[in-house]
């Protein structure tokens, strides 16, 4: 019968290896990814969708919400930018505590397209903000998420491509995303 400490090193070292076969995959799959972004308009897409996601989609989304909502609109564009606020301070907070190194950092062979806002990969933080600028949005006006989804796909392709995520990061981005602006949306929505 193998001692209680040995049995904990096997268990230790079988999730070790599962962690470290999905880091693996996860890069393969950036360097998959990547090679969308080696024509230039694929990688001018890439740069373009991702800059986007710096903050300028938002006031074109806002302007799109309230052009179709009309007055309905109002409380849904001052929702998602309280998501988005709350978001965006959460984030960093998070990719510190992680520090997980971005792609491009990890594999030389990769090439990041464009400067990066902060030095860590988890989670994405503009898939994440993204996805809780979305919750309202689709909450308000259902015919809108397929849309939102497509959106959301794109910003998650250009940032993967960019060699700045790995789609953990993307995953969790977005995991993360609904699972803060969720509450927080049906909340605002039913007080106002």
């Amino acid at each position: 019968m193998p001692e209680p400490s040995s049995h904990a090193s096997v268990v230790v070292g079988d999730r070790s290896l599962f962690v470290r076969r999905v880091f693996a995959a996860d890069l393969a799959a950036v360097r998959l990814i990547s090679r969308s972004a080696r024509p230039m308009v694929g990688r001018a897409s890439a740069v373009l969708i991702s800059k986007l996601g710096n903050g300028w989609l938002y006031p074109i989304l806002g302007l799109i919400i309230l052009v179709c909502l009309g007055r309905a609109g109002l409380r849904v564009v001052t929702i998602a930018g309280l998501n988005a606020a709350f978001l965006h301070c959460l984030y960093p907070y998070i990719k510190r505590r992680i520090g997980r190194p971005r792609p491009f950092k990890v594999d030389p062979h990769l090439n990041s397209l464009m400067a990066v806002l902060d030095e860590h990969s988890f989670p994405s933080g503009h898939v994440m903000t993204l996805s809780g600028v979305l919750v309202p949005i689709v909450l308000v006006w259902p015919g809108a998420a397929i849309s939102a989804a497509v959106l959301l796909l794109i910003v998650a392709w250009s940032r993967i491509a960019t060699a700045h995520h790995y789609p953990s990061d993307i995953f969790a981005g977005a995991l993360l995303g609904v699972v803060f602006a969720c509450p927080l949306s049906i909340y605002f929505l039913a007080m106002w």
